[in-house]
């Protein structure tokens, strides 16, 4: 058996990506919110289900630059179960992470703890639809309401999920998106910030394209995060066969769940009500006093196959060197011990299903 990673890129093929491309070379726009980007644009806007959307050069920008449009200050409310991306773009700014506690369930932020965090200094919540779960959109919003506080949502990995049929691009004052190539839908680098209020997508326009509003008019201080035209014509592709690609993964998890559901030890990724899922990962948190093998234990007899596994999310970010000394990790207990068990297995929409089944054959053979 050929290595098998943990995610693998979704592509359209050859032939198709040049054709796209080719009128790139017709026109030579190659970046500058050109054919391409602004065709992506309304293509997303519209399957997205959103009101506007912005493109960016990746979703870490689209994080760091929504937060400068929206004047964040002081402390914001986030989750340290995340990439390090969501918990830099808030230091980056200057702003200071208050970390609150997931539940352990679906890995989503503890809505129960939100309101004993906030202070005079908290300006926004900063929560992280996670592994395709998605937070209590519900109760954020309305501690949001009582607190007058901003929430920016990492929908990174969310892309495509509806609830209760609303696209969830379209919850909180903004959410942000990654197109990175391991994503569902990826643009090989990319992300967007869907929105609802005009003069947040003018500022947001103006930080990722230098503050130019013309020829001859630069009104504000900004950065350079725009998503080039061969980027965009990779989404254009990849958009073409997402409906597909999400099916290939249900697939997968659905086998996944056959093999694996009821297995004492393991606790698996829950099906959400309301929710149309993408199924973008498949994490299992192992128990090692159930299920007699840890995930380190596990992970370490999968590699030995050749199959990659990741301790996704480990550590957490309040845990990174980066901050030591800064914040406990104790603070989030429900966190730290989910993260000390969980591990994502692969899974990525051309994975067959006789690797599936080797892959459970192997973690159900560490059952004692």
């Amino acid at each position: 058996m050929n290595t098998i990673l943990v995610t693998r890129s979704s592509m359209p093929s050859f032939e198709e990506y040049c054709e796209e491309i080719k009128e790139i070379w017709d026109s030579h726009w190659l970046t500058n919110m050109g054919p391409k980007h602004k065709a992506l644009q309304a293509a997303l806007t519209e399957y997205l289900a959103v009101d506007a959307i912005d493109l960016l050069t990746n979703g870490h920008m689209a994080l760091e630059l929504s937060m400068q449009a929206l004047g964040l200050t002081g402390e914001v409310i986030t989750t340290p179960f995340t990439f390090a991306s969501t918990t830099h773009a808030i230091v980056r700014n200057g702003l200071t992470p208050v970390f609150c506690d997931i539940n352990p369930v679906d890995f989503t932020m503890d809505v129960s703890k939100i309101e004993s965090l906030i202070t005079e200094k908290t300006t926004a919540i900063v929560p992280v639809h996670v592994y395709g779960n998605i937070c209590n959109v519900e109760e954020i919003e309305r501690i949001a309401k009582k607190y007058n506080l901003k929430v920016i949502y990492d929908a990174a990995h969310t892309f495509g999920v509806k609830y209760k049929g609303r696209g969830i691009g379209d919850f909180g004052d903004v959410s942000c998106f990654s197109f990175h190539a391991t994503k569902v839908f990826n643009s090989i680098e990319g992300g967007a910030v869907c929105y609802h209020d005009e003069k947040f997508g003018r500022d947001l326009y103006g930080l990722k394209n230098f503050g130019i509003r013309g020829q001859e008019v630069v009104d504000a201080v900004g950065a350079n995060a725009k998503m080039n035209e061969f980027c965009a014509a990779m989404g254009l592709c990849n958009l073409r066969h997402i409906d597909e690609e999400i099916a290939k993964r249900k697939a997968i998890v659905e086998r996944y769940y056959e093999r694996l559901k009821g297995v004492d030890g393991l606790q698996l990724n829950p099906i959400q009500q309301d929710v149309q899922p993408n199924y973008s990962y498949f994490p299992v948190v192992f128990d090692e006093t159930v299920f007699g093998a840890d995930r380190n234990e596990v992970m370490a007899a999968l590699a030995e196959s050749g199959i990659g596994a990741r301790k996704y999310f480990y550590p957490l970010t309040n845990a990174f060197e980066c901050f030591e000394g800064q914040y406990d990790p104790k603070k989030t207990p429900i966190a730290l011990k989910i993260s000390g068990q969980v591990l994502t297995l692969p899974l990525y929409a051309d994975l067959p299903l006789s690797v599936v089944d080797t892959i459970c054959d192997i973690v159900l053979g560490m059952k004692k």
